[in-house]
């Protein structure tokens, strides 16, 4: 549905952009993940038709989007990072406008409006000017003013941007709704967000892509120590000793506990820490108390990524 291949993009001596390339297929959402500055917009602007890129090339449902940028453009909602409203208008009027732009008439018209409000929760500020909506109702605005003709692609700029944490919440389940019925990619350098909605993601850092496939994937890609947690009924300096002494194991730190001694055991990627610390407590007869191995989160992943990424071995 969506090919980026191998796109560059320079603004002045700055390279925004350094031979980006990633794919989507239809029905597929996608987080775009990167810290600000990244290169995130940038994309966009080049997939949404709104910048050309130096070098490489953008199709849209196999529709290149330099020779025939407006059949791309009927085919795409777009929020922007900057949402495009205005403000002496007021929120039916504005989106009835944007609606007869994109060719919407007569019941059509009539039957997008109704649900862009009720989807994008936007019934008790109708009839309010755009101008005097708070940041979150703004935002929601614009985010109708992409679904209005029911494109078949969603190309979203930091959609939660300025809302509430139950905002976040509807316009997650919004998101969510249209997996498998629309492409969507939807941009974001806040973690949490990006887990809830999918499980696809591509990492991007000064303007390259550092990572690109599933969450859990990219989570075990970017581990570079297992890490358990081992509690025993046993005294801690009798332990310590043991799990220093025990091959695998690249560190184990005492941790406060009420009753017996619990660490943090630490070893090698790949290895099998779990099954070892089972087998020392059961030849030395401790009494188990906790083994538990705690994955990645998706912060770590990020944060592995992109000291990888600067330090240039990503």
């Amino acid at each position: 549905m969506i090919e980026v291949r191998g796109i560059t993009k320079s603004f002045g001596t700055m390279k925004a952009l350094d031979d980006v390339s990633f794919q989507i297929n239809q029905g597929e959402i996608l987080g775009f993940l990167g810290p600000n500055g990244a290169g995130k917009s940038t994309t966009m602007k080049i997939i949404t038709t709104f910048l050309a890129a130096d070098q490489g090339s953008v199709k849209v449902d196999g529709i290149d989007v330099l020779e025939k940028p407006l059949d791309v453009r009927r085919r795409i909602g777009y929020l922007p990072e900057n949402v495009p409203l205005y403000l002496d208008m007021n929120v039916h009027e504005y989106l009835k406008f944007v609606g007869e732009a994109r060719g919407l008439t007569g019941s059509r018209l009539s039957q997008r409006l109704d649900w862009c409000v009720e989807a994008c929760g936007l019934i008790s500020e109708y009839k309010k000017n755009i101008g005097e909506l708070s940041k979150g109702f703004k935002q929601r605005t614009g985010l109708a003013q992409a679904l209005i003709h029911d494109p078949d692609i969603l190309i979203l700029d930091e959609p939660t941007s300025g809302l509430d944490p139950l905002q976040i919440m509807g316009i997650r389940e919004l998101i969510k709704s249209l997996a498998g019925h629309k492409t969507i990619i939807f941009s974001t350098h806040i973690l949490q967000e990006v887990r809830p909605v999918t499980d696809r993601v591509v990492i991007i850092n000064e303007g390259r892509i550092i990572a690109d496939g599933d969450v859990g994937d990219i989570t075990r890609e970017a581990m570079i120590t297992n890490r358990v947690f081992f509690g025993v009924d046993q005294e801690a300096g009798i332990v310590q000793v043991a799990l220093d002494n025990l091959p695998g194991v690249t560190s184990a730190r005492a941790l406060a506990t009420t009753a017996g001694c619990r660490f943090e055991v630490r070893g090698d990627f790949g290895s099998d820490l779990t099954s070892t610390l089972a087998i020392v407590a059961t030849e030395n007869q401790w009494q188990l108390r906790e083994l538990n191995e705690a994955p990645y989160s998706l912060e770590d992943t990020f944060i592995s990524f992109i000291q990888s990424s600067r330090k240039g071995v990503a």
